[in-house]
């Protein structure tokens, strides 16, 4: 990691922020990653909320062991197959034996959803979560993700299509588990041309783990250097901004 990467950002980020929460970020690791395993859940459990120890400071590594969701082992490479129920599960359930979500009308648009999803390359390792400030020069971060409220979130999306021409071409907000929309996405636009950022949280089951306002926006690192370089001649300089950046607490 780029400690002066990482104090730029900072220093920017109190300037045009107003001081908002921190980002936080993930990358894959043979090791802990100079971070501690996360508690294994005695049942199910969201990744979500246990990312609120990470956003206050603490980093944390996941694996299939301490994941205790099937929905975010799949989402992080750890699953490749879910459970045969599942196809029910996502839509409108099975009588008597499983309780459907109904996110999705049918099993078999379910089946159609899952053949599209291209896994991570989770290959035995660890994911290492860690705010931005408790980086280490060892660190190679590969998503950057924000937890925002909507004027922040406005800052953001306006950032990541500054340099942009197509409309729909600088974020994007898939359908997905809110694990999904904070690593799945943002890693898969990694290494591409024109990599998009993801905004996301809209899962209704990944909801209670956050704030009422509170959305997400993730972005590749390597897009992310790419808005903090355009920070200082973007709207971001403006009177206009200046007017929201007042309204972030």
């Amino acid at each position: 990691m780029d400690i002066e990467l990482q104090q730029r950002f900072i220093d920017l980020w109190q300037k045009y922020f107003n001081n908002a929460e921190l980002p936080i970020t993930c990358f894959f690791s043979e090791g802990d990653g100079r971070a501690e395993e996360a508690p294994k859940p005695k049942g199910h459990s969201c990744v979500i909320c246990d990312l609120a120890k990470v956003r206050g400071g603490r980093s944390l590594y996941f694996n299939f062991k301490n994941l205790g969701c099937g929905g975010a082992k799949r989402y992080f490479g750890y699953m490749k197959e879910m459970a045969p129920t599942f196809r029910y599960f996502l839509s409108c359930g099975l009588e008597g034996k499983v309780e459907g979500e109904r996110y999705k009308r049918t099993p078999e648009m379910v089946d159609k959803w899952q053949e599209q999803q291209v896994l991570l390359p989770a290959d035995g390792r660890n994911l290492v979560f860690k705010r931005w400030d408790k980086l280490t020069v060892e660190d190679e971060p590969e998503v950057v993700i924000f937890f925002v409220k909507p004027e922040v979130l406005s800052g953001l999306f306006t950032l990541a299509n500054f340099d942009q021409v197509d409309p729909n071409g600088g974020v994007m907000t898939p359908f997905g588990a809110g694990c999904g929309t904070i690593v799945h996405h943002p890693w898969l636009e990694r290494g591409k041309e024109y990599p998009r950022c993801t905004i996301g949280m809209f899962d209704p089951s990944a909801r209670p783990c956050v704030p009422a306002d509170v959305l997400t926006f993730a972005a590749p690192f390597e897009r992310f250097v790419q808005l903090v370089d355009y920070m200082e001649e973007s709207f971001l300089i403006t009177d206009t901004w200046d007017k929201v950046k007042e309204r972030i607490e």
